[in-house]
């Protein structure tokens, strides 16, 4: 299980940091079993594991603790029983009849207990996210970080006394965009550290799950030239593995220096990194995003904008300026189109000068002059056209009656017909956006 490889790489780290070199079973019994284990309530749930099991009485009556019991159970299990999931985290059950990830095989493979309990480790360095799901990150920096922060979730536990326990992985999700964050303090590690909560039916708070776009971004704020690598998987009563995914951390970098580029070419009121985090949400859900093969531009697409797409792409509505976070979502849906348009602001600049010329035909009217209402209805029929052919049928209509817009609405045409087919739902949305935008100040 790749749980047990990250568990080695942060044992390579932890040496190279330290200048100690320990066994995993060493790091889990001087190092995780203190913060994790030796304590009521736990950092990280492994299910039917020993921890999760109360120990006997006659066990206890020898003068160990429960976590002690606990813990010297495990080291037996681990000796004398086969691989399974309640000792080596993430493989099959005991019984192959469990719902399992499909780990069992009869190709002979030696596990042993170092790899049992490097698993442990791995598990603890599990990024959480909405959906209930969890990544690994095969990333030194990553890695260290998530290390250091287990120490402040102990902390965090023992000092909310209704905050659910076992939500390691969780927490790390939180802990990670943090110390990515712009605001991260390394001289006080917890200032403006506030993981969202939530209540549950046992009337505990719990942690909420990060949504996994923000960890996505923080993650492009660290490494904003690299691509990475991630393991996605859920364990639960049945075991999901949605299996290794590129995340093309660049793509997500350029989105955010897109966002100035256009506020400066706009002449809008800039946004900040932090307030467009806050607001973003997203299209796909994280095991959606995975089915995409790679998590880019694409699988960061804004939820809700397909609202605002023409027909059948999607609902057709027109947007509207009529609150001060519409005018931010205007600049995130507009500046994630460009940036699925190949990063090029020259098509946000036709956009900009086609809609301000429908505009201008809709108000002075064309050659034939058959009214404002029919050239209104043209003119919407180029922002709404579904396909392709449709749209250059209608502009090369408006082109007929508008002569001093002829050659612009040329370069449209053969701008458009050099554009990939699955673009164009895209420009025709950014034309829209630009039209509607355009009508709302002329008001």
């Amino acid at each position: 299980m790749y749980t047990s490889f990250i568990g080695k790489h942060l044992l390579r780290l932890y040496a190279q940091k330290t200048g100690k070199e320990i066994s995993a079973r060493r790091f889990f019994d001087e190092v995780m079993f203190p913060l994790f284990f030796d304590d009521d309530r736990h950092l990280l749930h492994v299910g039917n594991s020993p921890f999760f099991q109360p120990p006997s009485a006659k066990d206890i009556a020898g003068g160990l603790s429960k976590s002690q019991v606990r813990l010297a159970n495990l080291h037996q299990n681990i000796a004398n029983d086969p691989p399974n999931m309640a000792i080596f985290v993430g493989y099959a059950a005991k019984d192959p009849s469990g719902t399992t990830s499909g780990q069992v095989t009869n190709i002979p493979i030696t596990i042993t207990g170092e790899d049992m309990y490097a698993s442990w480790i791995g598990e603890a360095l599990a990024i959480g996210v909405s959906g209930g799901f969890v990544f690994l990150l095969n990333q030194p920096d990553v890695l260290w970080t998530l290390y250091e922060g287990w120490a402040y979730y102990r902390k965090y536990l023992n000092q909310s006394p209704s905050l659910k326990a076992n939500q390691i992985e969780t927490w790390n999700g939180h802990w990670l965009a943090h110390c990515f964050g712009k605001n991260y303090d390394p001289g006080n590690p917890m200032y403006q550290m506030e993981p969202d909560l939530a209540d549950n039916k046992e009337g505990q708070h719990s942690i909420a799950s990060k949504d996994w776009v923000r960890i996505v971004f923080a993650l492009s704020r660290k490494f904003p030239g690299q691509s990475v690598t991630i393991y996605a998987y859920s364990l639960s009563k049945t075991n999901i593995t949605l299996g290794f995914i590129n995340v093309l951390l660049p793509q997500v970098n350029r989105f955010f220096e897109m966002i100035d580029n256009l506020m400066h070419i706009d002449n809008e009121e800039s946004l900040s990194s932090p307030q467009v985090e806050q607001m973003y949400e997203t299209y796909y859900r994280f095991k959606e995003a995975c089915k995409l093969g790679v998590i880019g531009l694409k699988a960061i697409e804004p939820a809700h904008l397909r609202e605002y797409m023409p027909k059948p792409f999607g609902r057709g509505k027109d947007f509207s300026f009529d609150t001060h976070s519409a005018n931010i979502y205007f600049q995130i849906y507009k500046t994630w189109i460009i940036a699925m348009l190949s990063n090029k602001t020259e098509l946000n600049e036709l956009a900009h000068e086609l809609a301000t010329a429908l505009h201008a035909f809709e108000i002075k009217g064309g050659a034939s002059s058959r009214g404002k209402s029919t050239d209104a209805r043209l003119t919407e029929e180029v922002r709404t056209a579904p396909n392709l052919i449709k749209f250059i049928d209608k502009l090369s209509e408006v082109m007929d009656q508008r002569a001093d817009d002829a050659d612009l609405f040329r370069y449209a045409k053969d701008t458009v017909l050099k554009m990939p087919a699955d673009l164009f739902p895209l420009f025709i949305t950014l034309l829209r956006f630009e039209y509607t935008y355009l009508k709302t100040k002329k008001a």
